[in-house]
């Protein structure tokens, strides 16, 4: 979801607890949300800097939940560490491929082994990452990606979809 690149060796140490307790320290009016302003705060003292524009086009919000701002620490954290492994172990390898197909099962709602358009737009519907109005097409995303051109994702266009869109 969110293409991240610097230094983020320190926060990627950080527990659910450190994380919620950092969360909250930045949340200073007590709302429950954490604006990009105080992101971006946070985000310049490890060295990382954003325009405020470039975050909300990152983020696709202004402020951030809980939530929203612990899936934007996991995507820094994945990012950092992809970019700081050059080989991976069998282990790893098996760990990415049972992540992988557990996203794949939280688009691939009727449980057919396909993602249509109809569940692409579902799913990023309910994580408020698709707008009707933006004229994005998800048929048009899923052609990017659909090599034997049947209109929807199997798990081997999935994954590879995943690895060029990290990479």
């Amino acid at each position: 979801m969110y293409a991240l690149y610097g230094n983020f060796e320190i926060m990627s140490l950080l527990n659910p607890n450190d994380l919620h307790q950092i969360f909250e320290n930045l949340d200073k009016n007590g709302d429950g949300l954490v604006s990009l302003e105080e992101l971006n705060w946070l985000l310049e003292k490890t060295s990382v800097k954003f325009s405020l524009g470039e975050l909300e086009s990152l983020t696709g919000k202004t402020r951030l939940d809980f939530n929203d701002f612990s899936l934007f620490y996991d995507s820094i954290s994945k990012q950092n560490k992809s970019s700081n492994e050059d080989v991976e172990d069998q282990g790893d390898e098996n760990h990415e491929e049972s992540d992988l197909l557990n996203a794949f099962k939280v688009f691939d709602l009727n449980g057919d082994g396909f993602i249509s358009c109809e569940e692409l737009q579902n799913v990023l519907s309910r994580l408020e990452l698709w707008d009707a109005s933006s004229g994005r097409d998800c048929r048009t995303m899923i052609r990017v990606y659909d090599t034997n051109l049947d209109g929807q994702l199997d798990f081997e266009e999935f994954k590879n979809m995943m690895f060029l869109t990290i990479s």
